[in-house]
């Protein structure tokens, strides 16, 4: 599975410098000099990384090859991603990649089968969501009292739901 760490946006003075939209939690580890980075649409890549800086919050990276501002407008809007393998799974057996959790079955506590997670999304309160068979998606905050069990492996996840969660 291809995970989306950066999207480029515009280009930054005229040596070739590009703007990155950061997706990931380890940009100094992604974006390190001689990091090569695949990217969707895949014609564009792969990219190899020369360098990059912070400026004002915002990171600037320079790629192999591509010295103006013209060579780095052609790579507005382009996706950079790593392999979901690449991905050094997490010491806290309690703490998941997204690209763990989507595509798990989800089960209450009772054994009765809700949908399966088709996204996190993460606005304050990580949020699965969760598409069923017969309803509306459904959005179930992700923590410990509502979600009690994640068995990656076996494919699945437990809820607990409220009253009302999943009507």
């Amino acid at each position: 599975m291809q995970l989306v760490v950066g999207r480029i946006g515009r280009p930054h003075g005229v040596r070739g410098e590009v703007t990155v939209e950061v997706r990931t939690d380890e940009p100094g580890l992604r974006f390190a000099p001689g990091s090569s980075l695949a990217t969707e649409p895949a014609a564009r890549g792969p990219l190899s990384v020369e360098g990059h800086r912070w400026h004002k919050g915002i990171l600037l990276v320079r790629f192999e090859g591509v010295f103006s501002r013209e060579a780095a407008e052609d790579l507005r809007d382009t996706l950079l991603v790593i392999d979901s393998a690449d991905v050094a799974p997490s010491d806290d057996p309690d703490e998941f990649h997204d690209h763990q959790l989507i595509g798990l079955s989800v089960v209450t506590v009772g054994g009765e089968r809700v949908g399966e997670v088709t996204d996190v999304l993460h606005h304050g309160q990580d949020l699965l969501v969760v598409r069923r068979a017969d309803a509306d998606d459904a959005l179930i905050p992700f923590v410990k009292a509502l979600v009690p069990e994640v068995d990656v492996p076996g494919g699945r996840l437990v809820v607990d739901p409220p009253e009302g969660l999943l009507s």
